[in-house]
C-alpha cells in the first residue's frame, strides 16, 4: 500500500528510493556503509598529506644524519618567510585593488548593448564575487611567493653582506654593494613591478566589468572615480621606473659588451660614462615628474597632462637614451677610440685581475734557448723536475685489468695525481691513485637484494708511483691487492662513499654484505659505522618507499635492527647538499689521511656582481680533453665574474662525514655566507698535518684563470685592446679539437732553489703553435709560496716550439715512424701518454710516454718514452736512456736492433731463415706463441716471440728485396 505521509510507494522493507534509469531504484548506503566511505576518504587524504610531507620529512632525517641540521632549518626558514611576505603582499595588493574597483563601480544607467553583454558575467558572478576575490588574491600570492622564495641567496646576502674594502672607480661604492645590496633592489623593482602590473589589469577588468570603463560605449568612457584609481596605479608604475632609472645608473658597472674580436669588455665606456650615465639621471628626474603629473590626477580628474609627461618620457628615453650615445660613440669615440677608451680599459684590466686573484702572477723573460753544456743538462734534470711517467689519463685501463680482482670493482676513467713518501723514506714522489669502487651494474646477478643489500661498497686503494713503471711496462704498484697491503699504511679500507656510488645502499641490518674477495671466497661484512637514516620505525619506511619509489623498503625481511639507508653518496652532492652556496670542483680526489680514506673537495665562493670584471662561463672555461661528465663543475651560478677557492672540504670514504675548512680567510663572500650559515665551516687552522700533506691547487681554479690570462697577461691598455699580445691555450696533442688539460708535477721554475709540486700549462700565440709563454702555480698547501702564479714568457721574435710542433715531429721523424710501426703490427696499438713541458737551464725539454695496448692484454703498458731538446730528440725504452740520447751522452738504438736481453733472460734464438713461405710460416707461428703469451701474462715469453717476429719480417723483407733486384737484372740483361 502507498505510503500516505509520504506520498511515496513502500517497499518489504520501507519506502523504496528514487527510481534510476530503466525504473529501477537505488537504496542510500546504510550507516556503516557511510562510515567506512568517510573513514576511506580521510585514509586517503592522510595518505595525500604523507606522500607531500614524506619529502620534506625524508631531507631533515638526511640532514640531521650528517649534522647539518642548521643549513635545512636556514633555507627552510627563509624559504617560507619570503613565500608568505611577498606572497601577502601580492595577494593583499591585488585584492585591494580588485575590491576598490568593485567599490568604485559607478550606479546602473541605461544599459548599451556592450553593458547587456557584460550584465551576464555580472550576474553569474554576483553569488561568488567574495569567493572570485579571494580566489584570484591567493592563486598570485602563491606565484608571488614561489616565485620569492626562490630568492633566498639574493637575501640573505643582502643581510649577511660583508665589505670587500675594495671600491668602484667610478661611483666609489664598496664592491660589496654591487655584489650583495644591488641584487637585492633589482629584486624588490622588479617584485613592485610585478605588483603594480597585476593590481593595474585587475582593476582594469573590473572597472570594464562593472561600466567604470568602457571601450565601445559613446560620450565618456572612463568615470572619474576609475581615472583617479587607475591613474595612482599608473604613478606607481612610473615611480618604479624613476627608481629603474636611478639602479640603472650602478648596472652599468656590470654591463658586459663585446670590445673587437669578442674580448668580454664588461664595465662602464667612455660613451657610458659621458652619455648614457647622464641619460639615466635625466630619465629619473622626468619619471619622478611624470609621477607627480598622475597622482595629480586625483585631484584634476583629466589625463592630458600625465599622458603628455608619459609621451615625454618615451620620446626622451629614445633620444637621450638611444640617439644621443649613439652620436657620441659615431663622432667621438669612433675616430680616436683608444685614446677615449684606455681609462676604462685600465679599469677593467685592474678589476679583472683582482677578482680572479691573478695581479700578482710573475712574469718573467724566458729565452727558450739554452747555451749549457750537454752534461749539465743532463745533470740538471733530476734536480728540476720528476718527470711523470705514468698518465693518470691512460693508465686506468692498466688498472683495471691488474687490480680490479672482480668484475664489479671499478676505477675512474682518469685517476688522481697526489703525493706520498718515497719508498726509500727521503722526499716525496708524485703518485697516481684510485679508489677500488662498486658499480653495481656489473654485479653478475642484478636484482634488489643484490643492488642494494650485498654489494654495498668499494675496498681498497691503488696506487702506483708516476715516475717509475716496472721492466715489463706495468705499473710499479705501492698499494694494491684485496685485503690492501703496500707502503700507505693501516686505514679503514671500506669505501661505501665514491664518485661512482651513485645508487641508495640499506646496511648495517640483518642482511650481510659481500665485503671484498679474500683467497677463500668472498668475505661478509655488516656495516659498523653511524652514517645514514635509521630506519627504526614504519613511518621512515613508508617515507622512504614514496621517495626512493621502491615499495618493498616498507615490508622487506632484509630490513631490521641496525639497518640504515645511505643515499647521496657522491663527494660532490654530498658537499653541494650541505653548503648550497658554494660551486663544488669537478674533480674530487681520494687520500689516506691519519688512517681514513677521505674524497678531498674543493669549493669555490663566486659572485657575478665585481664591477669592471670580465665575465666568464664556468662550464666552458673549466673544460679539456680529459672532461666527462663526472668530471664537470658544480656550479652555483655558471656564469661569474669573481672566484676564490675558500673552502677544502672532506668527505669520509667509510661514514660520509662532511667537513668544511675556511681556506681564504680574506674571502668576503665566504664571510658572507658564514655569517648566513654559523659554525657550518670549521677554522684553517684544524686542518691537521696529515691532511694538509695531500691538499692542493685546484685544478678548476687554475683553468679559469689560465683562460683568463690569454687576454689579461698584459698591463698596457693599448696592448690589450690591439690584441696583438693574445695567447691561446694549445689544442691537446693527442685529443684534437680539446684544449690540453693542465699537468700536476714536481718541479720547480727558474727562480726556484727545489721542486715544489705545481700545476703546469702551456700558451700559444693567438692562431699559432709557436710557444708563448709556460706557466706554472706552487700547488703545495705546505709551500709558504703556495698559489704563487709564474709566468715565463718567451721572446715573439723566435720560434720556440710548441706542443703541437713537438708531437708533429714526433710523428714526422722517419725512425720514430718506423719504431711505432713496429709496435703497432698486428692488432696492437700505439697509445701517446700526457706531453709534459719543463723549463730546463734556459730551453724547454719536452717528454711524452708512449703505450703499447696489445690484443690479448686490452690494457696499455709502457715501451717507449719520447724526449725532446732543442733540436735534438730521443725515442727509447726508458726515460734515463732517452735523456741521455738527447744530450749526447749515448747513441741511439738502431730501430732494427733489439735491446739487449736483461739478466736473467735468454737471448731468444733467431729464425732458421729459409724460403718467403717458410719465413711467412716463421713469422706467423712467432706472432700467434707471441699473443698467447700477453694473454697469460708470461712476458718474457712475449718478449722473445716478438723478437722472432721482428727478424722473420726483417729477413722477408731482405729476401724480397733481393728476389726483386735479381728480377731487374734479368730484366736489364734480356732486353740487352
Amino acid at each position: 500500500m502507498p505510503d500516505r505521509g509520504s506520498g511515496r510507494p513502500s517497499g518489504p522493507n520501507g519506502p523504496r528510493g528514487p527510481r534510476g534509469p530503466g525504473g529501477r531504484g537505488f537504496n542510500r548506503p546504510s550507516k556503516g556503509a557511510r562510515s567506512l566511505l568517510i573513514t576511506a576518504a580521510i585514509l586517503a587524504g592522510l595518505a595525500i598529506l604523507f606522500a607531500m610531507f614524506a619529502g620534506f620529512w625524508t631531507d631533515w632525517l638526511w640532514y640531521r644524519s650528517v649534522d647539518y641540521t642548521s643549513v635545512f632549518r636556514t633555507q627552510l626558514v627563509t624559504r617560507v618567510v619570503m613565500f608568505a611576505a611577498f606572497g601577502i603582499l601580492m595577494a593583499l595588493a591585488v585584492g585591494l585593488n580588485i575590491w576598490l574597483a568593485h567599490r568604485l563601480r559607478p550606479p546602473l544607467s541605461a544599459m548599451s548593448m556592450e553593458q547587456q553583454n557584460l550584465d551576464r558575467y555580472r550576474m553569474s558572478i554576483a553569488p561568488y564575487k567574495k569567493w572570485v576575490l579571494l580566489g584570484v588574491a591567493i592563486l598570485v600570492g602563491l606565484i608571488a611567493g614561489g616565485s620569492a622564495s626562490g630568492q633566498w641567496r639574493t637575501w640573505l646576502q643582502f643581510v649577511n653582506g660583508t665589505s670587500f674594502g675594495v671600491t668602484d672607480p667610478q661611483f666609489n661604492k664598496d664592491v660589496s654593494f654591487f655584489a650583495f645590496d644591488l641584487p637585492f633592489y633589482r629584486f624588490l623593482i622588479g617584485f613592485g613591478f610585478a605588483v603594480v602590473v597585476v593590481s593595474l589589469i585587475a582593476a582594469a577588468l573590473v572597472h570594464y566589468l562593472y561600466g567604470g570603463l568602457r571601450v565601445t560605449t559613446p560620450g565618456n568612457r572612463i568615470t572619474p572615480a576609475a581615472t583617479g584609481h587607475l591613474s595612482v596605479l599608473m604613478g606607481l608604475f612610473v615611480s618604479l621606473k624613476a627608481v629603474a632609472y636611478w639602479f640603472d645608473r650602478y648596472g652599468l658597472a656590470l654591463k658586459s659588451s663585446d670590445l673587437r674580436d669578442n674580448t668580454g669588455w664588461t664595465g662602464l665606456r667612455y660613451v657610458d660614462a659621458n652619455a648614457y650615465l647622464p641619460a639615466k639621471t635625466i630619465l629619473t628626474i622626468i619619471a619622478a615628474i611624470c609621477a607627480v603629473l598622475f597622482f595629480a590626477t586625483l585631484w584634476r580628474r583629466v589625463w592630458q597632462l600625465p599622458v603628455l609627461g608619459l609621451g615625454l618620457l618615451v620620446l626622451c628615453a629614445v633620444l637621450i637614451g638611444g640617439v644621443y650615445p649613439a652620436l657620441v660613440q659615431q663622432f667621438q669615440v669612433k675616430p680616436n677610440e683608444v685614446a677615449k677608451e684606455t681609462p676604462y680599459i685600465q679599469k677593467h684590466l685592474d678589476a679583472t685581475k683582482q677578482a680572479y686573484d691573478i695581479d700578482d702572477a710573475q712574469m718573467q723573460d724566458y729565452t727558450g734557448i739554452s747555451d749549457a753544456e750537454p752534461e749539465t743538462l743532463r745533470g740538471a734534470v733530476s734536480a728540476t723536475a720528476s718527470i711523470r711517467l705514468l698518465d693518470p689519463s691512460v693508465v686506468s685501463p692498466a688498472f683495471q685489468q691488474i687490480q680490479q680482482v672482480r668484475g664489479y670493482y671499478q676505477f675512474p676513467a682518469t685517476l688522481d695525481v697526489d703525493r706520498y713518501p718515497s719508498a726509500d723514506g727521503e722526499g716525496e714522489t708524485d703518485t697516481v691513485i684510485g679508489l677500488r669502487e662498486m658499480n653495481v651494474n656489473n654485479v653478475p646477478e642484478r636484482n634488489w637484494i643484490n643492488d642494494h643489500f650485498r654489494y654495498t661498497h668499494g675496498f681498497g686503494v691503488v696506487a702506483a708511483s708516476g715516475t717509475s713503471v716496472l721492466s715489463n711496462g706495468q705499473p710499479d704498484f705501492i698499494e694494491q691487492d684485496l685485503p690492501p697491503e703496500g707502503d700507505l699504511g693501516e686505514y679503514e679500507p671500506r669505501i661505501y662513499y665514491g664518485e661512482y656510488t651513485t645508487q641508495y645502499s640499506i646496511v648495517g641490518g640483518p642482511q650481510q654484505e659481500i665485503d671484498y674477495a679474500g683467497e677463500d671466497g668472498e668475505v661478509e661484512y655488516s656495516y659498523s659505522g653511524d652514517s645514514g637514516v635509521p630506519l627504526d620505525n614504519y613511518f621512515k619506511r613508508a617515507a622512504y618507499a614514496l621517495t626512493m619509489s621502491e615499495p618493498q623498503i616498507l615490508y622487506s625481511g632484509a630490513i631490521g635492527d641496525g639497518s640504515r639507508i645511505l643515499y647521496n653518496r657522491t663527494p660532490k652532492e654530498r658537499v653541494q647538499a650541505v653548503a648550497p652556496w658554494l660551486t663544488i670542483d669537478g674533480d674530487p680526489y681520494p687520500a689516506v689521511v691519519d688512517g681514513r680514506v677521505l674524497w678531498l673537495v674543493d669549493a669555490y665562493t663566486t659572485t657575478n656582481g665585481y664591477p669592471y670584471s670580465s665575465r666568464t662561463t664556468l662550464g666552458e672555461a673549466t673544460e679539456t680533453s680529459l672532461t666527462d661528465e663526472r668530471g664537470q663543475v658544480v656550479a652555483q651560478e655558471n656564469r661569474v665574474n669573481y672566484i676564490r677557492n675558500s673552502v677544502k672540504a672532506t668527505v669520509d670514504a667509510y661514514n660520509g662525514e662532511v667537513t668544511m675548512y675556511e681556506w681564504d680567510e680574506d674571502d668576503p663572500v665566504l664571510k658572507t655566507w658564514m655569517k648566513s650559515f654559523p659554525g657550518t665551516v670549521e677554522s684553517r687552522d684544524q686542518i691537521s698535518d696529515q691532511l694538509m700533506d695531500h691538499l692542493r691547487y685546484p685544478q678548476d681554479l687554475f683553468k679559469v684563470q689560465r683562460d683568463l690570462l690569454q687576454r689579461f697577461h698584459v698591463d698596457s691598455a693599448a696592448q690589450f685592446y690591439s690584441g696583438s699580445e693574445r695567447w691561446q691555450v694549445p689544442d691537446d696533442p693527442t685529443h684534437r679539437g680539446t684544449s690540453v688539460p693542465p699537468y700536476y708535477l714536481s718541479m720547480k721554475m727558474p727562480d726556484q732553489d727545489e721542486q715544489t709540486f705545481s700545476l703546469t700549462t702551456t700558451f700559444t700565440p693567438l692562431g699559432r703553435d709557436t710557444l708563448a709563454a709556460y706557466m706554472a702555480v706552487d700547488a703545495d698547501t705546505r709551500s709558504d709560496e703556495y698559489g704563487t702564479m709564474r709566468i715565463l714568457t718567451l721572446p715573439s721574435n723566435t720560434t720556440v716550439w710548441g706542443p703541437q710542433q713537438v708531437q708533429s715531429r714526433f710523428n714526422s721523424d722517419p725512425v720514430i715512424a718506423q719504431e711505432i710501426n713496429l709496435l703497432s703490427r698486428g692488432d696492437s696499438e700505439v697509445e701517446y701518454g700526457n706531453l709534459l713541458t719543463v723549463p730546463l737551464e734556459g730551453g724547454l725539454l719536452y717528454a711524452e710516454p708512449v703505450y703499447v695496448r696489445g690484443a690479448g692484454t686490452n690494457y696499455p703498458l709502457l715501451r717507449k718514452v719520447l724526449v725532446t731538446y732543442g733540436e735534438q730528440t730521443a725515442f727509447e725504452d726508458t726515460l734515463d736512456e732517452a735523456l741521455d740520447v738527447v744530450f749526447g751522452v749515448a747513441e741511439p738504438t738502431p730501430p732494427s736492433e733489439e735491446p739487449p736481453p736483461e739478466e736473467g733472460e735468454e737471448t731468444p734464438p733467431p729464425p732458421s731463415g729459409g724460403t718467403a713461405e717458410e719465413l711467412v710460416q716463421q713469422a706467423q707461428d712467432a706472432y700467434e706463441e707471441g699473443q698467447t703469451a700477453l694473454q697469460n701474462g708470461d712476458w718474457a715469453a712475449y718478449g722473445e716471440a716478438q723478437a722472432r717476429l721482428e727478424e722473420a719480417l726483417n729477413e722477408l723483407d731482405q729476401l724480397q728485396s733481393g728476389d726483386s733486384a735479381a728480377r731487374n737484372e734479368d730484366e736489364e740483361q734480356t732486353d740487352g
